[in-house]
């Protein structure tokens, strides 16, 4: 088992707790049937998030979760740039060994 391999399972193991973690500290209000209105009071004077706004409303409920989902959109986007650069780099060494 190479390094590189035993890193990526580990940060694989890592990143599934932090997502179990984010879920079960996130809080579920879903005894509804139907959709619920979340009141919106805009801020006046720029300096406070009202209680009752939609900014405060997703932040303080479901904060945990989006900070997880910002990890893993993350990690994709740095995932997806190193396959893509070694896509080149191997393509650049068999037109050399040809």
């Amino acid at each position: 088992m190479s390094k590189r391999l035993a890193l990526g399972a580990a940060v694989a193991v890592a990143l599934v707790a932090v997502l179990a973690v984010g879920i079960y500290a996130t809080t579920w209000d879903m005894n509804y049937d139907e959709p619920q209105a979340i009141e919106y009071d805009p801020v006046d004077d720029g300096s406070e998030l009202g209680h009752n706004s939609l900014n405060y409303q997703i932040f303080e409920h479901y904060g945990p979760l989006l900070i997880v989902l910002a990890l893993v959109m993350f990690g994709a986007m740095v995932g997806g740039i190193c396959i893509a650069r070694e896509e080149i780099e191997v393509d650049e060494d068999k037109e050399v060994k040809e």
